[in-house]
């Protein structure tokens, strides 16, 4: 069953709740810790999010606008998510926090008076109101987990995952677009175990090709926040790993993904 827009609604906001709980009580010092985004601290993070929310807002209500805002961030190059962090980094950690908490709860307000039919532009294709609200759930956990990273934190798998899991399959011909690649024809089937013990299945049974596993894993390797080799996901098939290698489900320029762990001691 398709999650309707007050569940998205419902799990934006709940998504957004573990990621204050985790940076409310950050000092300043550690709002400027480094995360294993390369060049990115927390502050950066947050800040990132803050401003996505506002053109995600902008989008939905002033569309055109938005198209003239994000034609000059793109003419530059599609590494503008790096260029923008900086613009931002006179803020303390503080004043990033009441940025985030404020347009966050704008969008969630604004897209609560918007039909169901709306499409909205984005840096890229237009997508449903619904396509950008789970959007915006997947980015705040996969930024989550780079919070989370940074400090040392644990996180616990919800059901909340699946949103991610479901942009992370549905986004498989992108990550072969963004790197000039033919997407294969071939048939796959993903089959996750859920946070509640539940089995979340995409593609047809019979697949040949297959992913297997547990489903935090991955949605950590399809938003790049952890490599494949340290996980226990089963890929069986050519085309099954060639894509789990690339696998992306955030827009923007292809991501250079984490580093293996026995490639970081070595």
């Amino acid at each position: 069953m398709r999650p309707t827009l007050d569940d998205l609604r419902q799990d934006l906001e709940a998504e957004t709740a573990a990621l204050l709980d985790l940076i409310r009580p950050l000092t300043e010092t550690q709002w400027r810790t480094d995360t294993p985004a390369d060049g990115w601290t927390i502050a950066d993070t947050v800040g990132h999010l803050a401003y996505f929310d506002e053109s995600a807002a902008l989008s939905a209500c002033d569309p055109d606008r938005f198209n003239a805002q994000a034609a000059v961030l793109m003419e530059r190059g599609m590494d503008f998510p790096d260029r923008l962090v900086v613009e931002f980094r006179s803020l303390t950690g503080r004043q990033v926090m009441a940025w985030f908490e404020r347009v966050r709860a704008e969008l969630i307000d604004r897209s609560a008076t918007l039909s169901t039919s709306t499409r909205v532009p984005w840096y890229g294709p237009s997508m449903s109101l619904a396509s950008l609200l789970t959007s915006r759930i997947m980015e705040t956990w996969a930024h989550g987990q780079d919070v989370a990273d940074a400090l040392g934190v644990k996180t616990e798998p919800t059901a909340r995952l699946r949103h991610v899991a479901h942009i992370g399959v549905g986004a498989r011909p992108f990550s072969y677009s963004i790197r000039g690649l033919a997407t294969p024809t071939t048939p796959l089937r993903v089959e996750l175990c859920a946070p509640d013990g539940g089995l979340w299945v995409w593609g047809p049974a019979d697949a040949a090709d297959q992913v297997v596993g547990d489903a935090f894993e991955f949605c950590r390797v399809v938003t790049q926040r952890q490599h494949l080799a340290d996980t226990s996901l089963q890929v069986v098939g050519e085309h099954a790993n060639g894509w789990m290698q690339i696998a992306q489900a955030f827009a923007g320029a292809p991501g250079p993904g984490r580093p293996a762990e026995a490639e970081q001691v070595a």
